[in-house]
Formats: C-alpha cells, structure tokens, sequence
C-alpha cells in the first residue's frame, strides 16, 4: 500500500490546489477571522483557502511531505499557514478552542473516528462550526476515490451518533460530480454535515 508521503512526493498536487466544493460553499457558517482546526489536511488546499479568507488555520496530518507542500501552496497565495505533523490516533484536539474545525476526505478507522469525533465535539467553542465531507459506503461501487475498505467509509446515522451534542444545520448523504486533481474524479457518494456546538 502506498504512503501518504509516497502519494505526495511529486510535483504535482495529488488533490488539486483549489479548495473542497463543500467547503467554499459553507465556510462562511464558521465565524470570520476565527481559528479552525484542519484534519488530515494532506497537502493544504483546504487550509490555505481559509486563510485567503481571513481564517486561521492550523493544517494537522501525518505526513510530513504533504505538509511541506502545503507551506509552498501558502507561500505561493500569499498567505501564511501554521501546519502540524500528527496522527489523529494520537494527536488531541483542545477542548473548547476552535471556532471550525473542517474534515475534508478525513477517511478513519471507525473506532478511531469515534474518538476523533467526540474530541471534534468537545473542541469547538460555543457557536463553533464542524464541516465534514467523506464517502459514503455507497461510494465502493464508483470506484472514483477514496477508501476501498467499508470501515473506513461513514454514513450519515453513524455521523448523527459520533456527534452527538451538535446541532446538525446541515445533513446529506448525496451523489455529486467531484473534480479534485486525480485523486478525486467523477461520479461520487458523499456524506455533508454541518453542525454547530450550541452550548
């Protein structure tokens, strides 16, 4: 199986450079200039975005390569991005400090995803916003990106369950047509949440 570093050590960026659909379409839920933490951010499309708009983002992923690639996009918009080299099974989100946290193609381990997601809950700060975009298990029969292994593909009921104590503004499973550099190419099964820690 191919590594994360393997799959980013080229020129090229794996997954585009230009930001998650999803994600332009619903960053404004989070509030302007606040601090939003990205997960499994790969090489910072997403992350840099954020900070093209006012955001602070802080890019977390294992892979060191796709890190780096990161810093060089950022470079390149002219924005500056702070970047954290960490494995979400190890890695802890800090309770009450983000106003977003955003998890883009962020594909667990559903043990691990659980754990993630409650520290996800208790990580926003009151009024803060949780944006998630995944494949669903319906996705295996596109064959357009993502996972191979149904354990590491949500639904939206399982979503409902591991978030528990945010308010779903909103909640999707959906087909759509995804165009994000050749790791992500056509046809796709997708889950989009969004939701709000109330309290």
């Amino acid at each position: 199986m191919i590594s994360w570093d393997e799959r980013y050590g080229t020129a090229n960026y794996f997954y585009g450079t230009e930001p998650n659909d999803f994600l332009r379409e619903h960053c404004a839920e989070i509030r302007h200039g606040g601090d939003v933490l990205c997960l499994a951010e790969g090489e910072g499309r997403n992350a840099v975005f954020l900070a093209q708009q006012g955001f602070r983002p802080l890019a977390v992923d294992q892979s060191p390569v796709g890190l780096g690639k990161a810093v060089q996009l950022a470079t390149a918009k002219g924005v500056h991005l702070d970047t954290l080299v960490a494995d979400l099974a190890v890695y802890q989100v800090e309770p009450n400090r983000w106003d977003g946290i955003v998890s883009i193609w962020c594909h667990l381990p559903s043990a691990l995803r659980a754990v993630v997601h409650r520290q996800v809950v208790a990580g926003l700060k009151v009024g803060g916003v949780f944006l998630l975009e995944a494949y669903t298990p319906a996705q295996l029969a596109h064959g357009t990106g993502g996972p191979k292994d149904l354990d590491l593909l949500p639904t939206l009921a399982g979503l409902r369950e591991e978030l528990a104590g945010l308010e779903f503004v909103h909640a999707e499973e959906r087909e759509r047509v995804i165009h994000e550099g050749p790791g992500h190419a056509g046809p796709s099964a997708v889950v989009q949440v969004v939701a709000r820690r109330r309290e």
